[in-house]
């Protein structure tokens, strides 16, 4: 039978766990932890943003990121994970992937994932079950996993 990994992740936190047969309980079988994650946008932005003079005229302006701290944290992290997936992947721990988290996290993960991993992607849950027990986060998975 193949095995399955499920990654129930969102900003701050990835939690892998595996089963190795349809049916089976989860166990988990890595963690990975991004404490940025948890932080405010003030706590990520240590100045701000610089000023600028309009080339014309006499205008000012200041001159912003086009990704604000908090979500630039979250695309880091989702690379992180994907990261660890794609070493598993080529290791060859796993055939079937599962990916759990809130909408916006598993939308980045996506954007993420190489060609090959993204063919191992045999479905998702999109809600946030990071917290919550191995049992529970099992029944929300489809029970042919």
């Amino acid at each position: 039978m193949a095995k399955t990994w499920v990654v129930v992740a969102d900003s701050s936190r990835a939690r892998v766990m595996m089963a190795e047969k349809p049916g089976m309980a989860l166990s988990e079988v890595g963690l990975l932890e991004h404490p940025e994650g948890r932080l405010h946008e003030q706590e990520l932005t240590t100045d701000l943003p610089g000023k600028a003079f309009d080339s014309i005229g006499e205008g000012r302006h200041s001159m912003g990121s086009s990704v604000d701290p908090k979500k630039h944290e979250a695309i880091k992290f989702a690379k992180q994970v994907v990261d660890y997936l794609e070493t598993g992947r080529n290791s060859g721990s796993f055939e079937k992937l599962y990916l759990v988290a809130p909408p916006a996290f598993l939308g980045l993960l996506r954007e993420q994932l190489p060609a090959p991993l993204e063919r191992l992607v045999k479905g998702s849950v999109d809600k946030n079950l990071v917290a919550h027990n191995v049992k529970n986060i099992r029944e929300h998975l489809p029970e042919h996993l």
